[in-house]
């Protein structure tokens, strides 16, 4: 299983600031990536194009967009397609992310329209999928995870496995300072595993990733754990440096 090194800088950075971070990472690295891992930055749209050229730099990195829209083109002010995404020399895209479920209103339905669309138009698909604080709580943590990749995933053929990566972000976890224990990381990221490799009905090939405040810290615990391909960094992931060590734990 590959190892996918994610990282997601949000509403940060300029095109100016995305490249001078990208080319300081690829100095840290010696110009390549770990070997068996992948680098993946999901940069801000204004900054596609320039994280993509600076990217070229480092082996083994590829730029991502944070959010698309379901259609190749139309009256949709505001919103960018997979086609604009893949002009600006990005290959990946992220779709789910808690922050657009939640504060943005983004459905299980919409966002399984937007990861058909990007992998019928050629992108690698990053899904995030996680539980709310209140719905831990009561228990909800399995039905919520079996939701939200059944709906994403319906009529998602097994040809999709190779452009697809799965993001557990428990929404409690993100931006807080808390990161999720191991055992829970274990109980979600094999129930993933498990109803993945129910919906295409082979040994799992799809790699998972925790992502949740992780840290140079925490880095390498989260990662030496069962069915734990990679992680997806937010704030520690804005500079080269600490995203240098998370890459390398």
């Amino acid at each position: 299983m590959r190892r996918l090194m994610a990282a997601n800088w949000k509403m940060y950075k300029t095109s100016e600031e995305a490249a001078a971070t990208i080319e300081h990472l690829s100095k840290l690295l010696g110009g390549s990536a770990p070997a068996g891992s992948e680098i993946l930055v999901f940069a801000p749209f204004t900054a596609l194009e320039a994280a993509a050229a600076a990217m070229r730099s480092l082996q083994g990195g590829y730029i991502g967009a944070q959010n698309m829209y379901p259609a190749e083109n139309g009256a949709f002010t505001g919103e960018i397609s997979p086609d604009m995404i893949r002009a600006a020399g990005a290959s990946w895209v992220l779709v789910g992310h808690s922050e657009r479920r939640h504060l943005l209103g983004e459905n299980d339905e919409f966002i399984g329209n937007k990861l058909r669309f990007a992998l019928e138009k050629g992108l690698d698909v990053m899904l995030c999928v996680g539980e709310t604080l209140q719905e831990r709580e009561n228990g909800e943590v399995s039905a919520v995870l079996e939701r939200q990749l059944s709906r994403a995933l319906t009529e998602v053929p097994e040809t999709a496995i190779a452009h697809l990566a799965v993001a557990y972000e428990p929404v409690w976890a993100i931006g807080t300072g808390r990161s999720a224990g191991p055992e829970d990381i274990m109980k979600a990221h094999t129930l993933a595993a498990n109803l993945l490799e129910k919906h295409f009905g082979r040994v799992r090939e799809v790699p998972l990733l925790y992502g949740g405040s992780v840290k140079p810290e925490n880095a390498a615990t989260i990662l030496a754990l069962d069915n734990v391909d990679g992680v997806l960094v937010g704030g520690a992931s804005l500079q080269a440096e600490s995203f240098t060590k998370i890459v390398t734990a």
